[in-house]
């Protein structure tokens, strides 16, 4: 089992949608672009899920590589998502789409199984399964006394 990961969101005041987030010791901003009616002073929630998935992406592949000893130079993720209609015509499905680019002395087969690794990766596999998100209200805090 994986250690369990505390991330903070608050509203920082700055704007309507404009988040602090606090991940360990890092603090990022997180906002809606202007015209979802937000300041852009963050990248949005889908594109820190996009820059997860890339993240993860390119960390596994240089795992991978470094085990091997095989000559990548940088792999680079381009990374976009969309809405699409589903199979059954009436609802819609989250399309997550990924273009690696591999920089190095790699061969075909080498580049086709970073590739099969790419979609090992562990955000990968979260979001081609099915997850649990459990929401509960913190309790509530103490009135203070005049």
């Amino acid at each position: 089992m994986s250690p369990v990961t505390l991330v903070t969101v608050a509203e920082n005041g700055s704007g309507r949608y404009s988040e602090r987030v606090n991940a360990g010791r890092h603090v990022l901003l997180a906002d809606e672009p202007a015209a979802r009616g937000g300041q852009d002073t963050g990248p949005s929630p889908y594109e820190f899920l996009l820059a997860a998935l890339g993240a993860c992406t390119a960390i596994t592949l240089r795992m991978y590589v470094e085990r091997l000893n095989w000559t990548l130079r940088r792999a680079t993720v381009e990374l976009q998502h969309k809405k699409m209609l589903a199979p059954d015509g009436a609802s819609t499905i989250d399309c997550f789409q990924r273009i690696i680019s591999l920089e190095g002395d790699l061969t075909d087969e080498q580049r086709l199984k970073l590739l099969e690794i790419a979609d090992k990766c562990p955000v990968s596999e979260t979001l081609r399964h099915a997850a649990m998100v459990d929401s509960k209200l913190a309790d509530a805090p103490s009135p203070t006394l005049a």
